[in-house]
């Protein structure tokens, strides 16, 4: 990927301070921090990438894990709970994603401060974004308990009522957990923003173990089925909530919410939760219509896209990483830095999805027996399996540039990309599967049309070198 010369900015922005009364502070471009030290060098090795991305790859494979665990523990109840699960889980990966969106977009704002100089004022982005978190996963939790039914029944379709009645239930208990799931993806976003990768592992980590423990012996022994599942689920998502922001707490910075900030950053991530917004709505059109073609076909479509999203968010530490250093040489005026950053991490990237392609490719008559022992299920898991393997290295490089523009904030960008790749890729591609019964093989298929669309254009952003420009002006 070759990149134009782009000549580093003379001055990184400044960042709001963080102890000024909100009503006598001018506008955020025109304000000098309040003690910041000088602008510092940044470390653009890969042994500084990778100290990043690994307790941040586990931190993101810890959540995907459970879910797999839950996956696996419902698939051997059989196929109606696992098709419940199929339906209620894409319903709760929106909540997932709205986290996303917080931790990313307050990752981006925290990484330029910290780049500068400014710790506090990295900090104090991570407490108007937890306050954000913890209103929206209020709201969101009681809005699921009228919404619950009528999400099931739009996703099922016409079919089975126990399926829908299954996936209902288990949407209203999971998202009770909903506040603590945000809170712990703001907490995430500032401290990848200070670079501090290591205390969001034991945070997260910890809690899902609990929950990987629990969801069998609820499930199980205590008869609970799938409420055992989304009890253990709420739990987790609960304490880890709780220890990010326990975390915030102990930063003694001010933590009273700033309405003005708080607006300041929902604007700044309109992008992301637009771009959100495509992925669910591409995703739950998958589930949908693989829920046309019968209990089997959505069951198998769980299993893959669960190992998916898993493979996804393992991929995802490097854009993590990049996340964190990219905004940090921007924020310090390094753009040399930024472009090798980029660089290195899509290497990275591409490298690690070979290896995913062919652990999966090696695994495909065995790992969807792990998940169900129902052989019209690892049938129709077969399927799918293709195409899911072969886009391990294109999605590799993908999501590992997605995080140089989120760091750089050039996530308008991103936004436009996803809807093109959503509306003239993948959904066309999942409506014709239904429209020409091709089964699971062709909504896969859309996947990674999806894939490639978002892949050329990344590349495209990065040899022109606008993103550098961006960023250093945010």
């Amino acid at each position: 990927m070759s990149q134009p010369s782009v000549p580093a900015p003379e001055a990184a922005p400044p960042p709001e301070p963080t102890q000024a009364p909100e009503a006598t502070q001018p506008p955020e471009a025109a304000q000098p921090p309040e003690v910041a030290a000088p602008p510092r060098a940044v470390d653009a090795s890969a042994r500084r990438i990778l100290g990043l991305a690994l307790p941040a790859l586990v931190v993101l494979a810890a959540e995907p894990l459970y879910v797999l665990v839950d996956t696996a523990v419902l698939g051997h109840l059989g196929s109606v709970p696992l098709a419940a699960l199929a339906v209620g889980g894409p319903v709760m990966t929106l909540v997932v994603w709205i986290g996303t969106v917080t931790a990313y977009g307050t990752t981006g704002r925290a990484a330029r401060r910290f780049g500068y100089g400014d710790r506090a004022a990295a900090v104090a982005e991570g407490v108007q974004s937890s306050w954000l978190a913890l209103s929206a996963g209020l709201l969101l939790a009681v809005a699921m308990q009228f919404a619950a039914g009528p999400l099931a029944r739009t996703v099922a379709g016409s079919g089975s009522p126990e399926v829908v009645d299954g996936a209902a239930l288990w949407l209203r208990i999971a998202a009770i957990g909903a506040p603590g799931l945000l809170l712990a993806a703001a907490g995430n976003g500032w401290m990848r923003g200070v670079q501090d990768t290591r205390r969001p592992l034991w945070f997260v980590l910890g809690p899902n173990l609990l929950s990987a423990l629990l969801c069998p012996l609820l499930v199980y022994p205590a008869g609970l089925g799938l409420a055992g599942s989304a009890i253990a689920n709420a739990i987790a998502q609960t304490i880890s909530g709780l220890l990010f922001a326990g975390a915030l707490v102990a930063e003694r910075v001010p933590l009273a919410p700033r309405p003005r900030v708080i607006g300041r950053q929902l604007v700044l991530s309109r992008d992301l939760l637009i771009r959100g917004a495509a992925f669910q709505a591409s995703f739950l059109s998958a589930t949908t219509v693989a829920a046309r073609f019968g209990v089997a076909a959505v069951g198998a479509h769980q299993i893959a896209l669960q190992l998916w999203f898993f493979t996804a968010l393992l991929l995802d530490a490097l854009a993590i990483a990049a996340q964190a250093l990219v905004g940090a040489a921007l924020g310090a005026g390094d753009a040399t830095s930024a472009r090798l950053l980029a660089r290195r991490v899509a290497v990275f990237g591409g490298f690690c999805g070979v290896g995913f392609a062919v652990l999966i490719g090696a695994g495909a008559g065995v790992i969807p027996g792990w998940f169900s022992t129902d052989p019209q299920v690892r049938d129709q898991a077969l399927l799918a399996w293709p195409w899911f393997a072969a886009m391990q290295p294109l999605a590799g490089v993908v999501f590992a540039l997605d995080g140089v523009l989120i760091g750089a904030g050039d996530v308008r960008y991103l936004r436009d990309l996803t809807v093109l790749g959503a509306l003239g890729g993948f959904l066309p591609a999942i409506w014709l599967t239904y429209a020409l019964d091709l089964g699971l093989g062709g909504i896969w298929a859309g996947l990674t049309l999806f894939v490639v669309i978002r892949l050329v254009g990344l590349l495209l952003r990065m040899r022109s070198g606008r993103w550098l420009v961006l960023g250093a002006t945010r």
